[in-house]
């Protein structure tokens, strides 16, 4: 499943694509939203982001357009000309100035006033998300310290999204191991040190899986794995899938433990328990 970093990724690429264009097209294939075509035709796309695992497509009459590609929901970017090669269900299809982005497969999707995205029942759960609405170090402590969240164990905090939106597994894997954080600690129990640590390595992970598509180890740690013939899936991560394998930092050997009912990784020498 895509966590925050790929989203965002997708949703770089169809900005790059059609943001900025006036639309000469556009389809749904849902009833509810057929209807809303028409008024679209002729408006430009300002933007494209996500929030968490959602796309929002932001129209230049204040609409924005809601989608999320669960399991199997996929956007292609092709020529307006050209029809993408799939036998994927068309879902949606903006056209503008002869560029196209083409949704398949995806039921989640809904039209929305930008000042009633507040009310969509999945983004009001939401937390803040870590790319696009730029979090601070403070800010991540300060919502850290919250009642609601300060009690509640890492491995399984981490791992909501009411409290930072776009993390997933492989994130909050090495999150804890670059924070140096067990996943049985709590916000509650860290020094001011520590929380703070936590806040960094909830922001620069996620920047760099970001920036990196998908990368969060060390690239000198990166390198010496890549000269010893280890593949992508080992050489991208610090810990996690690593498990079995010796710890670049202390060489220990890394664990795969269940949290949350999903799956986890950790060095018990870097990450004591509390």
């Amino acid at each position: 499943m895509p966590e925050g970093p790929e989203i965002r990724r997708a949703a770089d690429r169809i900005h790059q694509q059609i943001a900025g264009r006036r639309l000469e097209e556009v389809w749904f294939a849902f009833p509810e939203l057929a209807q809303e075509a028409g008024s679209l035709v002729g408006r430009r796309i300002t933007a494209v982001d996500s929030w968490g695992k959602a796309l929002l497509t932001r129209f230049d009459d204040g609409r924005v357009l809601y989608s999320h590609n669960q399991l199997y929901g996929v956007w292609k970017l092709h020529d307006a000309e050209r029809e993408p090669d799939t036998g994927r269900s068309l879902r949606v299809r903006l056209v503008g100035e002869g560029r196209a982005a083409s949704l398949y497969s995806a039921s989640d999707v809904s039209l929305w006033q930008e000042e009633r995205l507040g009310e969509h029942p999945f983004l009001a759960r939401l937390g803040p998300d870590l790319l696009t609405h730029g979090v601070t170090v403070e800010q991540a402590m300060a919502r850290l310290r919250e009642p609601r969240f300060r009690r509640r164990g890492l491995g399984g905090l981490l791992l909501d999204q009411a409290l930072f939106a776009g993390i997933g597994n492989y994130l909050r894997s090495e999150i804890l191991f670059f924070a140096g954080l067990h996943h049985r600690a709590k916000p509650m129990g860290l020094s001011d040190d520590a929380l703070e640590r936590l806040a960094h390595s909830i922001l620069a992970v996620t920047r760099q899986a970001y920036d990196q598509a998908g990368v969060t180890n060390r690239p000198d740690w990166a390198a010496q794995d890549r000269r010893r013939g280890a593949s992508r899936r080992h050489w991208r991560f610090a810990v996690f899938e690593r498990d079995g394998r010796d710890c670049h930092a202390c060489g220990g050997v890394i664990e795969r433990v269940s949290v949350a009912s999903r799956r986890l990784y950790l060095c018990p020498g870097c990450q004591a328990p509390p």
